[in-house]
């Protein structure tokens, strides 16, 4: 299944809030207790955080559809948006979540190369993300594409403290080993 990939634009705030609320539970409800699954949703996913996000230059966010609907999303950093300082050359893939329905269909697949066209048109010269230690299909899915852990960093879900696993990808030059940030 191929699908459409296209910038996300001011008005398409609710509908980026709507998915995103969607698909992280999706993702995540049965790992985590319900109440600290609640208040990171309310959080990370508050229409006026949402806003300030896409409003920054250094960030963007990408929908990709199937037949007109949107299936999953993307949003990449450069430069002070990156989460963390990995690479002031690099380009951060903060999420990339798909719709549960449409799992397996390769469209998450379509999504990370095309960040990774993007960070090379860009001439980036390091891809890099941060994935939950515990989500091992994620895991296996970042390795197949060359990624593999250069550092952790702490990610709460509510009061839940959980640890990501630092993943990059070079474009271009050597990656030093077991950065901890």
């Amino acid at each position: 299944m191929k699908g459409t990939i296209s910038l996300c634009k001011f008005e398409d705030l609710i509908e980026l809030q709507k998915i995103s609320i969607e698909t992280f539970n999706d993702t995540f409800a049965e790992q985590n207790d319900s109440n600290n699954l609640k208040e990171y949703l309310i959080e990370a996913y508050h229409l006026e955080k949402l806003k300030r996000e896409m409003m920054n230059s250094n960030s963007r966010f990408f929908f990709i559809y199937l037949d007109n609907q949107i299936v999953g999303y993307l949003k990449v950093n450069i430069d002070s948006a990156q989460t963390e300082k990995i690479d002031e050359n690099g380009l951060e893939v903060e999420r990339i979540y798909i719709r549960k329905e449409y799992k397996r269909h390769a469209l998450g697949r379509q999504l990370l190369e095309f960040a990774i066209d993007l960070a090379n048109k860009e001439r980036r010269k390091l891809i890099w993300l941060g994935v939950w230690e515990e989500n091992e299909n994620a895991l296996r899915f970042y390795q197949t594409f060359g990624f593999r852990q250069i550092g952790t960093h702490d990610f709460y879900v509510g009061m839940d403290k959980q640890t990501d696993l630092i993943m990059a990808k070079e474009l271009g030059r050597t990656v030093k080993n077991n950065v901890s940030v």
